[in-house]
């Protein structure tokens, strides 16, 4: 048994409506229910015969012969039509009944296998009910014609008629109570399938859609660690290089006129290149690690953002930090964040602003949030060139819940700002102003 959803059309539960679709197993099945049917058939037929049971008013034997084709090959086809074989397995046990052929018990299995069929395997629920329920009213008019007449040729016999519970009428109520059981057990036991065929198909589609929801997780976590991963070794590298370029630019020039300050300046092109080794090896133990999270990708803080305007001091570009507000602690990640934001301006502002540019960064501490602003002066930019850069800091920007302004300065220059917000808990006091050269 397979079940799929209907295209096309909504359904309870905000679900495609459930389609029972048989397989070709099923189909087999079919086939060899209905030879078994048919050779179990004639074999009842033949006993049947011999027994009279219909006494003198049974029909000849061959007459089970049509009787039994009839009701075997209609179930042979019975999932692929089942309101059609229920119809046409009535009427013939209808027929051979009143025509008293020598055959019972196959023609009551074959009835009660059809309307379970249509109840099981029928798609459109209204259309199984008026079936069944339609086959039922005719089976009980029939009931009721043949009892009457039975008890009409049985009237005569005063052993029969006398007493509220004669032979005659006992005979009745069982028949009554026999069809009740009957009708009613294939209704039941349809319906019971085909609810637990729509259970079991409902059941299958959530499990697929938890393992397409399970496979995309792992995809969307794969491309976030490389967009996290591509995100980290630009910021060091394009930070640690940045400055060494500048450094080794300022030691050529440095060399002819002032060798020992040109040696100060190498020896600054060292620190950074261990700088940039000691942040590159992080990076990879942290990817070794398995289930470590972003925030133990980095071990910088907001206080390191000072050794960050200092070195930036260093490679040319005076900075100034500017402090206000009593700082608080800050979530891990966002305090990574605060630093690669302005590990990143600063490094755009040594690039792009050009000689004799200075720079400003300033965090500010307010209630539930905190503020970055970088801003530098320099060469008048007019128009912004979307890089891997700007990416990163929006990247970083949003992941904490915040926003970020990067906008060029009508003066010349740039200016990126931040605001990240902070959990609430975070303590509250007074501002005050630091500074640092």
């Amino acid at each position: 048994m397979r079940g799929m959803p209907a295209a096309g059309r909504r359904s309870y539960g905000g679900r495609m409506p459930f389609t029972r679709t048989p397989s070709p197993r099923e189909l087999r099945q079919d086939v060899l229910l209905a030879a078994i049917l048919f050779v179990g058939g004639i074999l009842s037929a033949a006993l049947s015969s011999i027994a009279k049971v219909y006494g003198a008013e049974q029909a000849p034997l061959w007459t089970a012969i049509p009787y039994v084709a009839v009701f075997s090959a209609a179930l042979a086809v019975r999932r692929r039509r089942p309101a059609v074989v229920a119809v046409v397995v009535s009427l013939a046990f209808v027929v051979a009944t009143t025509l008293r052929v020598p055959e019972i018990y196959g023609g009551n299995i074959a009835m009660f296998i059809a309307l379970y069929t249509v109840g099981a395997w029928t798609d459109s629920r209204r259309r199984a009910f008026f079936v069944r329920a339609g086959i039922m009213l005719v089976m009980a008019a029939w009931l009721v014609i043949e009892m009457y007449r039975q008890a009409i040729e049985q009237a005569a016999k005063a052993d029969v008629s006398a007493g509220m519970f004669s032979p005659l009428v006992a005979f009745l109520m069982l028949q009554v109570l026999l069809n009740v059981l009957y009708f009613g057990g294939a209704y039941y036991f349809g319906e019971r399938s085909w609810n637990a065929a729509r259970q079991r198909a409902a059941l299958e589609q959530r499990t697929a859609e938890l393992e397409h929801e399970r496979a995309l997780s792992a995809a969307q976590a794969v491309a976030l660690d490389r967009v996290r991963i591509a995100r980290e070794l630009h910021d060091v590298v394009a930070h640690h290089v940045s400055v060494m370029g500048v450094q080794a630019g300022a030691a050529r020039m440095m060399i002819p006129q002032d060798p020992e300050a040109a040696t100060g300046i190498v020896a600054g092109i060292e620190d950074s290149a261990r700088d940039a080794i000691r942040d590159l090896h992080q990076l990879l133990d942290t990817l070794r690690a398995p289930g470590d999270s972003e925030e133990a990708a980095s071990t910088v803080d907001v206080d390191d953002i000072a050794e960050l305007a200092e070195a930036s001091t260093a490679a040319g570009l005076p900075t100034r930090l500017q402090v206000i507000g009593d700082p608080f602690p800050l979530p891990p990640v966002t305090a990574v964040n605060l630093y690669r934001i302005a590990q990143e301006s600063l490094t755009n502002a040594r690039r792009h602003a050009g000689p004799d540019a200075e720079a400003d960064v300033r965090i500010r501490y307010e209630p539930g949030s905190v503020e970055l602003e970088v801003v530098n002066t320099g060469r008048l930019v007019t128009g912004l060139r979307p890089g891997l850069g700007q990416l990163g800091m929006r990247e970083r920007a949003t992941a904490s819940g915040g926003t970020i302004e990067l906008v060029p300065r009508p003066a010349g220059g740039f200016r990126v700002r931040t605001t990240l917000p902070v959990p609430s808990s975070a303590p509250e006091a007074p501002r005050e102003r630091r500074e640092t050269a």
